[in-house]
């Protein structure tokens, strides 16, 4: 394999990256409003006026980061009397981070640029009860083939739960509970030499919408080959003080249901696949609006976003059937096929850009 930029720090659970230029709560500022600028860009006297800080302070800070190579001058700004401005702009080329999303029997791996742009995608069938050390040999081979010639910050793994974020732990993994207590997070540091941060899928998935989205409070309920939400309230991702929030699958709305691979009854989760694999979607969707329904009453929340393989394959009759159950509105992600793997690259680039709510676990970026 050829030369490889791997930005490490010390701790490698830690989410984000070493870049010298990223020693401050205000160079983080400074690079989100780069990065929200796009190519026309941003000039140092709009960042100063943006952030609160002196112009020194930021003229200090764009040298950093221009040194670093994250940011280039995109031109001059007309004069409005004085002499004409420098516009910078984030380099997207100069930082990257990669996504897994860890199926129960597919694995997904994406490597997005500082501006959040997909480079390049890799699929590959994956099972997860193959066992913890073929499991993590297997990603690490899928995550080294993404990382020639690139400057890669971190990694992040998202993954069915229910698992802890802050030690990166999963714990019984529905249908897999031979993962319970495996250190994954430091087993793929270990492996890959690279700083690793693993959170839920659905939870990985709610962060890429909410970082694009209105600030407001919804639910993304995530049907695949499992069932779970993840929740946005305020603009920021809710995981629970031990990342339980969100095991949506697992609510009992039938006594005497079938079992479920949780152990125990009529949970949705079992509900719903049960449907979906007797071909009767409008069955699941109901199953699904019902659990919805509950979600909505209880969060009071703006919205309902719906997604994973299994609505992706035939929507209509899942928006419908949450629709009518839910006094909010109800729509498909438009996001892609990828969102919980590019959702699991935002848990390193996010707080590279000062958005905290993607990683409160984490330290802060200093």
């Amino acid at each position: 394999m050829g030369s490889v930029n791997r930005t490490v720090r010390s701790g490698t659970g830690a989410a984000g990256a070493n870049l010298p230029a990223l020693r401050s709560h205000n160079a983080a500022l400074a690079l989100d409003l780069l990065r929200t600028a796009g190519e026309s860009g941003i000039s140092r006297m709009e960042l100063a006026e943006r952030t609160g800080l002196t112009p020194q302070a930021v003229s200090k800070i764009t040298a950093r980061l221009r040194d670093e190579g994250l940011a280039a001058d995109a031109g001059r700004r007309a004069s409005t009397g004085g002499r004409p401005g420098t516009v910078l702009r984030l380099v997207p080329s100069a930082g990257h981070a990669v996504g897994l999303h860890l199926d129960r029997d597919e694995l997904t791996a994406v490597l997005l640029d500082l501006a959040g742009a997909p480079v390049a995608v890799r699929a590959a069938p994956l099972d997860l009860g193959a066992g913890s050390e073929a499991v993590v040999e297997r990603v690490a081979t899928e995550v080294e083939a993404l990382l020639e010639g690139v400057r890669v910050l971190g990694v992040g793994v998202a993954m069915p739960g229910p698992l802890d974020h802050v030690t990166g732990v999963p714990h019984r993994v529905t249908g897999f509970p031979q993962w319970d207590g495996f250190p994954l997070r430091d087993a793929l540091a270990a492996r890959l030499g690279l700083p690793v941060v693993l959170d839920k899928d659905t939870n990985a998935a709610a962060l890429g919408l909410a970082l694009r989205g209105p600030g407001d409070s919804f639910a993304y309920l995530h049907l695949g080959t499992g069932l779970g939400a993840g929740l946005v309230l305020g603009g920021a991702l809710y995981r629970g003080a031990r990342t339980g929030a969100g095991e949506f699958g697992h609510q009992v709305i039938q006594l005497d249901g079938p079992e479920c691979g949780c152990g125990k009854r009529g949970c949705i989760e079992a509900l719903c696949l049960a449907a979906v694999d007797r071909g009767d979607l409008d069955l699941a969707a109901r199953v699904l609006g019902t659990g919805a329904a509950n979600l909505v009453e209880l969060l009071d929340i703006d919205r309902v976003l719906l997604g994973g393989r299994i609505v992706a394959a035939d929507a209509e009759p899942f928006v419908r059937g949450v629709g009518e159950r839910v006094r909010v509105p109800v729509a498909v992600t438009g996001t892609g096929a990828h969102i919980v793997a590019e959702g699991a690259a935002q848990l390193v680039l996010a707080p590279v850009f000062g958005r905290a709510e993607a990683s409160p676990a984490a330290p802060k970026i200093g």
